[in-house]
């Protein structure tokens, strides 16, 4: 730094100097400078991982934040020496990083995602998912099938709810029940149906016919009586979201026709 610092006085050229914290990201080679990477790999394949004090801290700064302030850098008009900032920067500990790794080789088994609200758990979950072996990266979910159709769930999150997807036979209906608490969208991709609700204490319905022609939301409000009815001459796909994950001890669920 000195000698550059001398090279930009002398010259008058143009020099920065960043100090940067512990890079992490995608790519970065496992069992080498970087815990993160070290943490991701083994996890990802099963194997231990070492940790001598859980509460040492940990200073990160993810790779992709590391190019763009480079780049930033390169793209300024500054003269003469000087050192630059980039960020941002997270303060953690080993333990912490790895519990929060174990949680999401966990949820990516189970097909849960975290909370991406948290800028720094997406850009984990991030790094986590590239060091993931290409034959574990497609996985097969449970499929209830029974003579309506079948249906799975896609993606399952503690604090977003769940997104599921089904097929439904031709004049078959689903649903007729409804939630207290819960709510849901309904989005139909492929083929024709009907969805119809009712509020509980009213005899008014309210009836929508989609099809794939026209892709629409439908929201289902609580204390809707609500069903969709294949009306079309093929299988139908929908996708559904519900607020909350599926809870057999909780199901938050009322047969009622609309």
């Amino acid at each position: 730094e000195d000698r550059l610092k001398l090279y930009a006085e002398k010259t008058g050229a143009p020099v920065s100097v960043f100090r940067f914290a512990n890079v992490f990201g995608k790519w970065c080679r496992p069992n080498y400078n970087s815990a993160v990477a070290t943490f991701c790999y083994n996890i990802a394949h099963g194997l231990p991982i070492t940790i001598n004090d859980p509460h040492a801290n940990l200073r990160l700064i993810y790779i992709d934040d590391v190019v763009e302030a480079i780049v930033r850098e390169l793209n300024s008009k500054h003269e003469g020496f000087s050192f630059v900032d980039a960020g941002p920067v997270y303060e953690t500990t080993v333990g912490t990083i790895a519990e929060q790794i174990r949680m999401l080789h966990e949820y990516q088994s189970k097909g849960y995602i975290p909370d991406f609200s948290d800028e720094f758990l997406k850009k984990l979950n991030t790094t986590y998912v590239s060091y993931v072996d290409a034959d574990k990266l497609a996985m097969e979910p449970e499929l209830k099938v029974d003579k309506r159709g079948w249906l799975f769930e896609l993606i399952k999150s503690p604090h977003a709810g769940q997104i599921f997807v089904s097929t439904t036979k031709p004049g078959i209906i689903r649903g007729n029940h409804y939630h207290d608490t819960k709510v849901e969208k309904f989005s139909l991709v492929k083929g024709m149906a009907r969805i119809a609700l009712r509020r509980i204490d009213t005899d008014e319905k309210i009836v929508y016919d989609v099809d794939d022609s026209r892709i629409r939301v439908v929201d289902i409000p609580p204390g809707y009586t609500h069903s969709i009815e294949n009306t079309g001459t093929e299988d139908c796909i929908v996708i559904f979201w519900a607020n909350e994950i599926f809870d057999a001890s909780r199901p938050d669920t009322y047969a009622l026709e609309v």
